[in-house]
């Protein structure tokens, strides 16, 4: 599996990045049995599409996985439904999207658009439930629910390795220390995790984790490492690595816009 980095600051889109996207890639056989590239996308945030377009081809993505349906995570939907229904080429069809309940209404209201629009065309919306794993290609993916003011999910991926055997990446979608990121993160290969926080500066707690959190998680779960992101513009990352890492033992990246890991 590789994943590469399309946008990740928190919150908001930055100077440096994009807000909340991530390319998840592996090969694996087609319908027709042949070998390819599967493509999913980790959220789509303001920002993130036009980024997309310089690593990857949008119309070939396999999946658009929602881990909650804030506007810092889903707003570029509206971008992609553009694109996929007035492409030059001619329409493309429509591509399968697992968010929380809600996500056709919720991409229909940054769009504007009456109840008439259900983008059928564009976007197969499927619901997600914890702890209910769902296939795309080679990945095998279970969302499992985690704190944060609206329904929100962790997101546990298997797939292929680049040794030939099983990888596991753990996306946290935001979430503050809970028993589901836990157990979503138990045994990673790869925990990419949110520290939208500061130690010592961010006291409210159900929203986000801070590095030291973060940290702590990735040790429990004894992960085997840990990619902070969703860092807000206005935090110094060593603010947020520092702590992590005096928490975690393990490899300890900051995300930035471009960054990849094979796994």
């Amino acid at each position: 599996m590789r994943l590469t980095v399309i946008g990740c600051t928190g919150s908001m889109s930055g100077p440096a990045s994009a807000a909340s996207c991530y390319l998840l890639q592996a090969e694996g056989p087609g319908e027709d049995g042949a070998p390819r590239t599967w493509s999913i996308l980790l959220d789509l945030g303001p920002g993130a599409f036009g980024q997309l377009m310089g690593v990857c081809d949008p119309g070939a993505v396999d999946a658009v996985l929602l881990s909650h349906l804030h506007a810092d995570h889903m707003t570029d939907m509206i971008s992609y439904h553009v694109y996929r229904r007035w492409h030059p080429n001619g329409a493309l069809g429509p591509v399968p999207v697992y968010a929380p309940e809600g996500g056709l209404e919720r991409v229909r209201g940054v769009g504007g658009d009456g109840p008439e629009e259900d983008y059928s065309g564009e976007f197969d919306f499927r619901t997600i439930h914890s702890g209910e794993p769902f296939e795309v290609g080679p990945f095998q993916v279970t969302p499992v629910r985690v704190e944060h003011p609206v329904e929100a999910y962790a997101l546990r991926i298997a797939g292929p390795a680049e040794d030939g055997g099983e990888a596991v990446l753990t996306y946290s979608g935001d979430t503050d220390a809970c028993e589901g990121l836990a157990e979503a993160a138990s045994g990673a290969d790869l925990l990419l995790s949110e520290a939208a926080f500061v130690d010592g500066r961010d006291e409210t707690r159900g929203i986000h984790l801070t590095g030291s959190r973060a940290g702590q998680v990735a040790a429990a779960a004894g992960a085997t490492r840990l990619v902070l992101t969703h860092i807000q513009p206005w935090t110094d990352p060593e603010l947020v690595s520092g702590p992590a890492r005096e928490a975690f033992s393990g490899a300890v990246d900051v995300a930035v816009s471009g960054a990849s890991w094979t796994l």
